[in-house]
């Protein structure tokens, strides 16, 4: 017999690989048994992927770790393996073995430059290395060109047949999750055996504190609907996290925020709070700085390297991530399966949903379209929810139980003042008297006026600014400053000059809250971050909108819709003093209609983003293209040349590791290690970066610096401190076509 290998650096036989898949495939089928899926197909795929790589070509590729010319894709030979007439013998059907076939040549995403007769001599070929293959999970190999009627260099469409577009999805996207996760050498997944009782720990915990203390009727109302699909609406406070939590219960689940910001803080409170003990193995964080995140925490006794394979795998049972980690998925493109297939067998709680962009709520609903069609659950928890979503939801012909609101009439959070003018800093400083206060401005040029007016203008000590223009290293120490400054015990004081950045999902609580409108929506938001859970007893207000006036606040026309900013200023007109989150729920649900919003920007864009995703051919998109969609094409990573100058022997350092190339020499520990010190380096490096949007680059950039023969990174000529963030060097003033919710 021949040793024929699947992988070189450790060696490891097509045999030894295939048990590992199999074993895989055995952990995935123990935890989720009721998954809707052929498991006999999914076994065969898994059986079958591999055998091709017994092919010369490949084998010598292995070996001399170079290219070979000429070499088939090793998914397109193991097709030869498949005996299609056994197995309709045993009862599998075309569609099935179609299915399997598929899944099997498509396992990795390849470019198929062959013609027929160069198939059909390498076929030949490899039947004779069969002759000295032996494996005891089959018992009897041919080789065969499989017919054109299961594969023909063809795909498997959604318009031709939904049913088994969606079978195949679930067999070719967890044979792809097995692989990986047998190549990784992790556990396609672990159980979630955990969330339940640490949910009923963490009540045990309150109880200790008050005898009294329950689930209260919002979390008892996601607890009784956890088969269902189901949309709650409450006021910030409630506890919308315990209440996400109790819905998933002990199931795979995935918790969407919108900001990566508020994704930091929830992740530390369910590891840190919740879950407590063997979190690396329970609780994942994903975003687009997962990595650089895990090593800022210091994780002591966690292997990082392996907690972040596990946590992109998709492995955890709780996944705590961002939207376009895991609904990029919508644009089907080469490679989507793994995903959607995952998902299939999930809970997926999106949370805040008010806060999306006309783009990502369009992903949004064709997500949650696919989600329900292939069998994944699906909740939604906001503290407002606005009525065009739920006739969107409609429109895709999406099920779930009737919304359902829950508020505490009893107690007033907040009063509301609403000013007729622009942004006045004489207001905050008649309003700052050692307490917390919190501006909120709509765009970064008009926090940043703010900020320089309160410091330099009026020489206040106690105040910071907080926006998405510093670098990643400043920014990360602002969103701990402020989190720290706004805990509900925290005795600190101050003035906090900020934008959208704090407006989801963050659990900070200051005493007075200055902003101006931007839509009702982002205002009510505005108003979670004050009085978050306190009852508002004294006179005057605590919340004041400066509305601008004759004149319009920052960013109307081109970061906020303009006609959705004259509805919320109308609908504000006669608002003075206390305003319940009742009032505010029926605010939102009378302003935001379809009918209100068919003729705005806002809303066409939404329906546009639907049909052009819907537009778009199975398959015909690649991920990486997928991806700069999602991360905003429209925008590039720059490193500010005063933090260039000042960091540059240390910038130089990781540059120097990233440009290392991987010699054929080493051995797997050597790679290993050079892998490691790439991945800290560039986690380090990214650091000193942020993403600016194209059109403020031009004319900027000075130069770029080379991080390896593919990637490099943009310095910009611009202003820099960690007090102000970015000051762009402008030359006219430029107004963005698009309407983009977030700053």
């Amino acid at each position: 017999m021949n040793r024929y290998l699947a992988k070189s650096n450790p060696q490891e036989t097509i045999q030894q690989h295939t048990d590992h898949l199999l074993k895989n495939y055995n952990i995935l089928k123990s935890i989720y048994p009721n998954l809707e899926i052929n498991w006999d197909i999914l076994y065969l795929a898994c059986l079958y992927h591999d055998l091709g790589k017994m092919n010369i070509k490949f084998q010598q590729k292995i070996e001399s770790q170079e290219k070979i010319e000429g070499e088939i894709p090793h998914g397109i030979l193991s097709l030869a393996f498949i005996n299609a007439k056994a197995l309709k013998d045993r009862g599998f059907n075309d569609d099935e073995i179609k299915i399997l076939a598929h899944a099997v040549a498509y396992h990795h995403e390849r470019e198929f430059n062959f013609d027929n007769h160069q198939l059909k001599e390498e076929i030949k070929l490899i039947e004779k290395e069969a002759e000295n293959f032996m494996y005891e999970k089959i018992k009897d190999i041919q080789v065969k060109k499989l017919g054109a009627k299961y594969f023909a260099k063809d795909r498997i469409y959604q318009k031709d047949n939904e049913k088994m577009f969606f079978n195949y999805i679930l067999v070719k996207g967890l044979l792809n999750r097995i692989d990986y996760a047998a190549s990784g050498d992790i556990d396609v997944e672990k159980p979630n055996d955990f969330l339940m009782k640490s949910l009923s720990n963490l009540m045990e915990e309150w109880q200790e504190k008050d005898i009294h203390a329950t689930w209260n009727d919002l979390q008892k109302h996601m607890l009784s609907h956890k088969e269902d699909n189901i949309i709650a609406i409450a006021e910030t406070g409630m506890g919308k996290t315990e209440a996400g939590l109790q819905w998933i219960g002990d199931q795979k689940g995935f918790f969407t925020l919108p900001l990566k910001t508020a994704i930091n803080a929830m992740y530390d409170r369910v590891a840190g709070k919740i879950i407590k003990e063997g979190y690396e193995d329970k609780v994942g964080l994903l975003h687009s700085d997962t990595y650089s995140e895990y090593l800022n925490k210091d994780l002591e006794e966690v292997d990082i390297d392996e907690y972040y394979n596990k946590t992109k795998q998709l492995s955890l049972p709780l996944t705590i991530c961002t939207l376009d980690q895991v609904f990029d998925f919508v644009y089907r493109y080469r490679g989507f399966e793994s995903k959607l297939a995952t998902l299939a067998y999930s809970k997926t709680v999106i949370d805040e949903v008010q806060m999306y962009s006309s783009d990502l709520l369009a992903y949004l609903i064709i997500g949650l379209s696919y989600i329900t069609k292939i069998g994944g659950k699906f909740a939604i928890l906001t503290a407002t929810l606005p009525n065009l979503v739920i006739d969107l939801l409609k429109e895709e012909g999406i099920d779930f139980i009737p919304p359902k609101t829950f508020t505490n009439n009893d107690r007033v959070r907040h009063s509301v003042k609403i000013i007729r003018e622009q942004m006045n800093t004489d207001y905050i400083i008649n309003l700052y008297n050692k307490n917390k206060v919190l501006v909120i401005c709509n765009t970064v040029k008009e926090a940043q006026r703010v900020y320089k007016n309160l410091k330099i203008q009026h020489k206040v000590e106690c105040v910071n600014l907080f926006h998405s223009n510093f670098i990643k290293k400043d920014r990360k120490e602002k969103e701990h400053n402020i989190l720290s400054i706004g805990n509900k015990d925290s005795s600190e004081y101050g003035i906090w000059v900020t934008t959208q950045v704090v407006e989801a999902s963050l659990d900070i609580d200051f005493d007075i809250l200055i902003t101006e409108l931007s839509d009702l929506n982002g205002l009510f938001q505005r108003m979670g971050r004050c009085y978050r859970s306190r009852q508002f007893n004294e006179s005057g207000y605590n919340c004041y909108v400066f509305d601008g006036g004759d004149k319009e606040c920052s960013g109307v026309g081109y970061v906020i819709d303009k006609d959705i900013f004259q509805l919320s200023k109308e609908a504000l007109r006669n608002i003075d003093g206390q305003l319940k989150e009742e009032d505010k729920m029926k605010l939102v649900s009378n302003l935001y209609t379809t009918e209100n919003l068919k003729n705005t920007k806002y809303y066409k864009l939404i329906k546009a983003n639907i049909d052009y995703v819907k537009s778009i051919e199975d398959h015909e998109k690649c991920k990486n293209e997928v991806k700069k969609i999602f991360r905003n094409i429209n925008s590039m990573t720059v490193i500010p040349k005063e933090v260039y100058n000042k960091n540059l022997e240390v910038i130089s350092s990781y540059i120097d590791i990233l440009s290392k190339e991987y010699d054929k020499a080493m051995s797997k520990k050597e790679r290993g290690e050079l892998k490691g010190k790439k991945v800290i380096a560039r986690s380090k490096l990214m650091d000193f970066t942020l993403s600016v949007p194209y059109h403020k680059t031009k004319e900027n950039l000075i130069k770029s610096i080379k991080l390896n023969r593919y990637e490099t990174i943009p310095i910009l000529n611009c202003k820099y401190s960690s007090r102000i963030g970015v000051e762009y060097i402008e030359k006219d003033r430029f107004k963005e076509d698009s309407i983009d919710y977030f700053i």
